[in-house]
């Protein structure tokens, strides 16, 4: 059960922003869009950068999609980074 006073959104808050509100799937949907991309798979340092510059503009979406996953009751393989 959650602190009362700990003010930090529960993953049923995400569930609600996110897949209730209409605005707020439109929002994700674009969010995707623009930054989830596969890795580059071309040799080279740049190639190496720009994949974990990929990598950094995920993480936030992959956060998200977590918690909408844990409010929807599927299996959290990653809770300690989500408790952080």
């Amino acid at each position: 059960m959650p602190n009362p006073n700990d003010q930090r959104p529960t993953p049923e808050d995400y569930a609600d922003l996110f897949e209730v509100d209409k605005r707020g799937q439109r929002i994700l949907d674009d969010l995707i869009r623009r930054f989830i991309r596969p890795p580059v798979s071309v040799g080279g340092i740049d190639a190496v950068l720009q994949t974990y510059d990929r990598a950094g503009q995920r993480k936030p979406l992959d956060f998200i999609m977590q918690q909408i996953n844990r409010a929807n009751g599927a299996p959290d393989d990653n809770q300690e980074e989500i408790d952080q």
